[in-house]
């Protein structure tokens, strides 16, 4: 449904998830980018997964976004069921369809084409047909008979109903000149759709990896549990239902590298990785993240406050757990000091609950905070060290806020932390280090990190006065809008 419309769109921004209903991450990203190019006119299509997880609008609408249309893929559509939908003949494209997106196939034409999602391959043949429930029973016996036939019949349903949701959007969009995703996956597919039937330009920025990312999240989750026994298992076996989601969102990371125009990343490391799933490198390019420095270096404090800050959600790919661990660690040698979580706890609310019971159970409740959400204004000044225990990430701009305000970073060897914390290019290395770099899951090396910087006022100052310098040559706002608006201009020209 379209929730403001008040003029032209020049840039079109598919949100999936994030801006404006999610605070922090990519949805500051894209704050960012429309408050820093007034300008511009831009529109942002927002991809819910179903409203009842949304509590509203969590920004100020800027004057520039003009244009902002809201949908839910996995709300219940009312579909009408028939009656008896017998074999369909124009069943073979949604065999196809499946293909491509599972098992790697070439992209065939007709996918493009937003009238082969109604006139070929509707949602109510993909749905209720004799068809469907056959080629769905073929495929689990052929790749999945020893696992549940249900999360696989419901896993196949749930991946794909969203397409003809996404095709129903890019029908009604309303006219723009530039499409631009900040992810492949469903909003990156959306943004393919656009771009190949209206003939528009599709930048691409990926802040994590999601094919990636979403590799993490299928590993980790319990719904889709193997019902093999541990002798029938194979050293490494996945759950094929498990294995058929990490595949359909590699394939449609492929057709969204395909569809297009730009393909940028935040780093070098990240720009790697998109070539290794499929991307074109003569269209890569890497465009840092970059931030307000001026008002942020007006937090900047002499005195070292004993505390150490974790900003981000309380979710399992933060890996707050380890955190929690290493502050018991940490607290044991140095006793003043506190740890603070700041982010929402809403969007995995048993995990959240989890972490409230270690910090219970290892007896840090005076001495790990939960703070929730928080004008990082506020926070900054009041911290000594930032940090992040995640076991992903792409570029955090909380790290590079925390060097502007001269926090020094103990993060995990994840997205660029390495290149942020010890330097990109050679120039860049020879600053220095502006904190520690540890491995995933490793709440000793954590601990080690916090007790190195405390326990060292020397060393302190050294990482706090690279960290400034660092930020300010390589992160600033000025070059980061500046990267995107000539990137605009060539385009926006070529109308």
């Amino acid at each position: 449904m379209i929730k403001i419309d008040k003029g032209d769109i020049d840039i079109l921004i598919i949100s999936e998830g994030t801006f404006p209903y999610v605070r922090g991450g990519v949805s500051s990203w894209i704050n960012q980018l429309i408050l820093g190019l007034p300008n511009l006119n831009f529109g942002v299509v927002f991809l819910g997964s179903q409203k009842s997880e949304y509590e509203g609008i969590k920004y100020d609408i800027p004057d520039n976004l003009v244009y902002l249309y809201v949908d839910y893929l996995f709300e219940a559509k009312k579909v009408k069921k028939p009656r008896y939908m017998p074999k369909q003949k124009g069943f073979e494209a949604i065999k196809e369809l499946h293909k491509t997106f599972t098992h790697g196939n070439d992209i065939p034409h007709e996918i493009k084409d937003l009238d082969f999602y109604d006139k070929v391959a509707s949602l109510k043949t993909f749905l209720f047909s004799e068809s469907s429930w056959e080629f769905i029973q073929e495929q689990y016996l052929e790749h999945a008979k020893d696992e549940s036939f249900i999360d696989y019949f419901w896993g196949v349903k749930n991946m794909h109903t969203p397409i003809w949701k996404l095709v129903e959007i890019a029908k009604n969009i309303k006219p723009f000149k530039i499409v631009h995703s900040p992810s492949t996956g469903y909003a990156g597919f959306l943004a393919s759709l656009l771009k190949l039937n209206y003939n528009k330009p599709f930048i691409l920025t990926e802040h994590g990896i999601y094919i990636r990312e979403r590799k993490i999240d299928m590993l980790n989750n319990t719904w889709l549990a193997s019902q093999k026994t541990i002798f029938q298992k194979k050293l490494g076996e996945i759950p094929y239902a498990k294995e058929l989601w990490i595949k359909f969102f590699e394939g449609i990371g492929k057709f969204t590298y395909k569809s297009a125009d730009e393909i940028i990343s935040l780093f070098e490391g990240a720009r790697k990785l998109q070539l290794a799933y499929g991307a074109d490198e003569n269209k890569t390019k890497v465009i840092p993240n970059g931030i307000d420095t001026t008002n942020l270096s007006k937090l900047i404090k002499e005195e070292i406050p004993p505390i150490i800050t974790l900003i981000g959600r309380v979710v399992p790919i933060k890996d707050i757990k380890t955190f929690i661990k290493a502050m018991r660690i940490a607290i044991n040698e140095i006793p003043e000091l506190e740890g603070w979580i700041v982010g929402p706890e809403d969007e995995d609310k048993d995990y959240a609950k989890e972490c409230h019971l270690l910090v219970e159970s290892l007896g840090l409740k005076d001495k790990v905070k939960f703070l929730g959400f928080q004008n990082i204004n506020d926070i900054l000044p009041k911290s000594g060290i930032l940090t992040l225990s995640s076991i992903s990430e792409g570029m955090p701009l909380v790290v590079i806020e925390g060097f502007a305000a001269g926090l020094p970073c103990v993060a995990t060897d994840v997205g660029s932390c390495s290149e942020l914390i010890y330097g990109g290019n050679e120039e860049d290395k020879k600053l220095g280090p502006a904190g520690e770099v540890v491995k995933i899951a490793n709440p000793d090396e954590l601990a080690k990190g916090y007790i190195k910087l405390f326990g060292n006022k020397e060393y302190y100052k050294q990482c706090k006065d690279t960290a400034i310098k660092r930020v300010n040559t390589y992160y600033t706002k000025e070059l980061f809008l500046d990267s995107y608006m000539d990137i605009y201009k060539e385009y926006l020209w070529q109308e």
